[in-house]
């Protein structure tokens, strides 16, 4: 029960010393938790809140093979504080019937999300359990099952780059340096070379000559220790070894458990100095993870897939998540009242609200650039159409109008134009409107099968599906050339998104009749395949640049 709780929290920063939190739980034999109360504050609400979701996220939490057990438990620990820090305990179990009858199943038809809902009965018992939790307990293990990277391709001219191994406490030296290569090397666009056994910090002086021979045309070295605030303070700097000359450094301050965003941020910096274009190590990626016939996660983690944490579970499908422009909330579609509708859910508070919840299918949310509106496809006037809304739910307004099927809406960066996919013309195509409605451009003419348009940051190209030699490909689209580029040879691709510098190219595809994601260059060179090993993975979508 510890561990599955402590699996779904998302610590507020900042927290001082250790404070506990008590909470009264209402659950059913089956595990289900029904209600969360603060019974005890640990005196930070923030932090109160955040456990309290993490409990309601863990449903169906394991119960008890025996409550008697459980009770003595809880009797014999209340006087010790020690006994208390070491989480959950069960206090006592009522048992009250009720009864009821539950939707469940449907079957979701392409572009309209039409529901065929099924009905069955469900028996349910309730039972109360006191649970304790100190902040240090919910820092100690892994959240989710974490997202494996295979690297399959590289760039065609790497940079030879050598990476010390940093300065200071050892085990943090190794976490930090483990990160900036494995960041680094991943990319495909740098060549590691061999610094085994070679420690430096970012005031040594290098052996340009020495790292010359092995092969390296740049070098990093730094070093971690405390920052004086019981925070530890990661320096590095970066020289140019042909030059013989620092190309600058920087200093991150993190707590112990953040040592790998910090190595991440180290990472960005050496690739934006070496590159020329911001690195996005740091960045977030979301999705959706299938585990089971009825168990959906929308999971977000770290760019490298680790330090994965559910944002939300449910017994129905999730689909279409996009983030806000500054990152801090993410919109998607909810089928867990039996139906299609549309929440932003902000990250910080784990809030959602209802953006879009009309007569008929809700689907498709796109951010505007500003973060304030959202384009969605609703079929409450007949038909899919897109309108727009309000980041709050306000403010409907119709965009599209034509006899076929608009879908999967997708705001140009200047927020002037809106991409989308209509069978208008017979076949699905993606097709270019302003905000302001009028007249459409169609804008894809090959093949008989294009849908699902994202724009790149700069503007300049626009991924999609097509449809190639019986298969649903990746393509790119120089958007001034109109010239295609067919960058994968899968034949079940799906859901591309961009990463924020443009470089890479996020997707869904299936490998051996499991769904798994796969980032691949805009060149095509370069291509990488993150799994879960036991699970589908589906809908991807790349964060933004984070501060």
């Amino acid at each position: 029960m510890r561990g599955k709780i402590r699996g779904n929290i998302v610590l507020p920063q900042a927290i001082q010393g250790n404070p506990e939190a008590i909470f009264e739980v209402t659950q059913l034999p089956s595990g289900e938790v029904l209600s969360v109360k603060v019974r005890k504050s640990s005196g930070n609400q923030t932090l109160d809140a955040a456990i309290e979701r993490a409990i309601l996220k863990s449903s169906p939490l394991p119960k008890p093979d025996d409550p008697g057990l459980y009770r003595r438990v809880f009797e014999d620990s209340v006087p010790s504080a020690s006994m208390s820090r070491q989480g959950p305990v069960l206090m006592q179990y009522y048992f009250p019937l009720q009864t009821r009858r539950t939707p469940k199943g449907y079957n979701r038809a392409l572009f309209n999300g039409c529901l065929c809902p099924m009905r069955r009965p469900l028996l349910k018992l309730r039972g109360l359990l006191l649970i304790v939790f100190s902040a240090l307990a919910l820092l100690q293990a892994p959240a989710q099952a974490e997202l494996t990277i295979e690297i399959t391709g590289a760039g065609a001219n790497r940079i030879p780059l050598a990476i010390a191994d940093f300065g200071g406490d050892p085990a943090s030296s190794r976490v930090l340096t483990s990160v900036i290569r494995s960041d680094l090397e991943r990319s495909g666009l740098f060549k590691l070379i061999d610094s085994s056994g070679v420690a430096m910090t970012e005031s040594s002086s290098p052996s340009y000559g020495d790292w010359k021979n092995r092969g390296a045309d740049a070098l990093a070295a730094g070093s971690i220790g405390a920052s004086g605030d019981g925070r530890q303070e990661a320096r590095f700097r970066l020289y140019d070894i042909n030059k013989q000359s620092s190309l600058g450094g920087a200093a991150f301050i993190a707590s112990t458990p953040m040592l790998r965003a910090a190595g991440h941020r180290i990472a960005d910096v050496i690739y934006e100095k070496l590159i020329g274009e911001p690195g996005v190590f740091a960045t977030r990626i979301a999705y959706v993870v299938k585990a089971g016939a009825n168990r959906y996660e929308l999971q977000i983690a770290d760019a490298d897939g680790q330090n994965a944490q559910a944002a939300l579970k449910s017994k129905e499908p999730i689909i279409s998540p996009v983030w806000s422009p500054d990152g801090s909330r993410l919109a998607y579609v909810s089928f867990e009242n039996k139906k299609p509708v549309v929440y932003v859910h902000s990250l910080a508070s784990g809030q959602r609200i209802v953006v879009a919840n009309f007569k008929g299918s809700n689907s498709a949310p796109a951010w505007s650039p500003d973060g304030r509106k959202l384009a969605v496809v609703l079929s409450k006037e007949g038909g899919s159409q897109i309108f727009t809304v309000n980041a709050d739910g306000s403010g409907v307004q119709r965009l599209t109008s034509s006899s076929g099927i608009n879908t999967e809406p997708f705001f140009s960066p200047d927020g002037q134009s809106i991409y989308f996919t209509s069978d208008r013309g017979g076949s699905p195509q993606i097709y270019r409107s302003g905000i302001s409605g009028g007249d459409a451009q169609r804008i894809t003419f090959e093949g008989s099968y294009n849908v699902s348009p994202r724009i790149s940051p700069d503007g300049k190209s626009m991924a999609f599906i097509s449809r190639r030699e019986s298969g649903f490909r990746l393509a790119v689209m120089d958007l001034a050339s109109k010239q295609v580029q067919i960058l994968t040879d899968s034949n079940k691709d799906e859901s591309p998104s961009f990463a924020p510098n443009g470089r890479m190219i996020l997707i869904a595809t299936e490998i051996g009749g499991r769904g798994v994601l796969s980032a691949v260059s805009i060149d095509g060179r370069i291509k990488q395949r993150l799994s879960i090993p036991a699970g589908d993975v589906r809908e991807p979508a790349w964060g933004p640049f984070t501060r």
